[in-house]
C-alpha cells in the first residue's frame, strides 16, 4: 500500500511530463492514420511534424506550428521555383541547384531560427522527384500537405488531449524560482560571517539564472495563449518582472557578502541579520506555496518588522562609529548590503501584491467552475 502511494505521488508530480508523452503518442498515431487514409506520398513527414508541434504547453505548440508551417511553405515555394525555373540534366546540375537552394535559406535560418524548416523542405522538394520520378510542383504540394496534416493533428491533440496551459506551468516555475532565491538568500547572508570566493558565489546563483530563463520562456507561451484567448488569468509581466528584480537583489547581496563583516560589526548585527534571513526566506517560500496552490498571499508584516530591526541596528553601528576607520572596500560593501536589502524590501512588497492577484484569480476561477 505504501509503495502504491509513493508511486502515485511520484507519477502525480510528473503529470505534466506524462501528459506530454500521451499527447505525443496520440498525435503521432493519428497523423500516420490520417496521412495513410489520404494516400500521401510520405506519411513519415506527417508523423515527424506532429511530434515537432506537440509541445509541453498549448502556447508552445502554437508557436511551433506557426514557425514550422511558415518555414515549410517558404521552403516549398523556393525549392519548387528553383527546380522548375532552372532545369538540369546531370548530377553536376543537380548539385548546383542544391547549393543554390540551401545557401540562401540556411543564411535566413541563421538569422531567424524559427524558419529553419525552410532549408530542409527545399532540399526535399528538390531531391524527392529524382527518387520517385515526379515533378517539382507535385513534390512541393506533397510536402506541404504532409506537414499540414502533421501540424494540424499535433495542434488539435494539444488542444483536446490532456491540454496543458502555460499559465498553470508558470505558477509552478515561479514557485520553484522563489524557493531557489530563498535558499540563495539564506546562504549569502551566512557569508557575512565567513566570506566566500567568487566560484562559490557563482555556484549559488547559477541555478537561479537557468530557472529564470525557463520562466521567461513559459511566460512568453502564457502570453501567446492569452492573446489567442485560449486561457485567462493575470498578466504574467508583473510576476516575471518582480522575480527578475528579486534575482538582481540576490546578485547585489552576493557581491556585498564576498568579504565578511568586521568582528565588532558582526556582533552587533548578528541577531537582526539572522531575523532578516529567517523571515525573508520564510516569506519567499510561503509565496511560492501560495502560487503553486492558489492560496492567499502570506503576511508581509514580519518582513517589515525584521528589516526595521536591522535598520535600527545599522543606525546604532553608524552612530557608534564602528564603520569609521574600516578599509574603503569594507565600508562600501556594508552600505551596499543595506541598499540591497532596501531594494529587496520594495520588491517583496510588489511580490506580495502580485501573489495576491494570482491567488484571487485562482479563487475566482474555482468559483466559476463551482457555479
Amino acid at each position: 500500500m505504501a509503495f502504491a502511494k509513493a508511486l502515485f505521488a511520484r507519477i502525480r508530480s510528473r503529470r505534466t511530463q506524462l501528459g506530454l508523452a500521451i499527447r505525443v503518442t496520440v498525435a503521432a498515431t493519428a497523423a500516420y492514420a490520417i496521412a495513410t487514409a489520404l494516400h500521401l506520398l510520405l506519411p513519415l513527414w506527417a508523423v515527424l511534424t506532429s511530434l515537432i508541434v506537440t509541445q509541453m504547453s498549448v502556447g508552445r505548440s502554437l508557436k511551433a506550428t506557426r514557425d514550422y508551417m511558415l518555414g515549410t511553405i517558404g521552403g516549398a515555394v523556393y525549392g519548387g521555383a528553383i527546380a522548375i525555373l532552372i532545369p538540369y540534366s546531370s548530377e553536376a546540375g543537380l548539385l548546383g541547384l542544391l547549393v543554390l537552394s540551401v545557401a540562401p535559406l540556411a543564411f535566413i535560418a541563421a538569422i531567424n531560427p524559427s524558419l529553419s524548416a525552410a532549408t530542409v523542405t527545399a532540399v526535399i522538394v528538390l531531391l524527392v522527384p529524382t527518387m520517385h520520378h515526379s515533378d517539382p510542383m507535385t513534390s512541393a504540394i506533397d510536402r506541404v500537405s504532409e506537414v499540414a496534416v502533421g501540424a494540424i493533428t499535433g495542434l488539435l491533440v494539444s488542444f483536446l488531449v490532456l491540454p496543458s496551459r502555460a499559465v498553470r506551468q508558470i505558477r509552478a516555475s515561479a514557485a520553484t524560482l522563489l524557493e531557489l532565491i530563498a535558499d540563495a538568500f539564506t546562504e549569502l547572508l551566512a557569508g557575512l560571517t565567513r566570506g566566500r570566493d567568487n566560484d562559490a558565489l557563482h555556484r549559488i546563483q547559477d541555478g537561479i539564472g537557468t530557472a529564470m530563463v525557463s520562466l521567461n520562456a513559459i511566460g512568453s507561451e502564457a502570453e501567446r495563449e492569452r492573446a489567442a484567448r485560449l486561457s485567462s488569468g493575470p498578466d504574467t509581466g508583473p510576476l516575471l518582472r518582480t522575480i527578475l528584480r528579486l534575482r538582481h537583489d540576490v546578485v547585489m547581496i552576493g557581491r556585498a557578502t564576498v568579504v565578511p563583516l568586521p568582528i565588532e560589526v558582526q556582533t552587533r548585527l548578528s541577531g537582526p541579520l539572522t531575523e532578516v534571513s529567517t523571515v525573508i526566506a520564510r516569506f519567499l517560500r510561503s509565496a511560492a506555496a501560495a502560487l503553486r496552490e492558489g492560496a492567499g498571499a502570506p503576511p508581509i508584516h514580519p518582513v517589515h518588522l525584521a528589516l526595521q530591526h536591522y535598520a535600527e541596528a545599522v543606525a546604532s553601528v553608524r552612530r557608534d562609529g564602528l564603520i569609521r576607520g574600516q578599509p574603503g572596500d569594507t565600508a562600501e560593501r556594508f552600505f551596499a548590503l543595506g541598499f540591497s536589502l532596501e531594494q529587496m524590501h520594495q520588491n517583496l512588497c510588489d511580490l506580495d501584491r502580485v501573489v495576491g492577484e494570482w491567488s484571487e484569480a485562482s479563487r475566482n476561477k474555482s468559483a466559476r467552475v463551482a457555479e
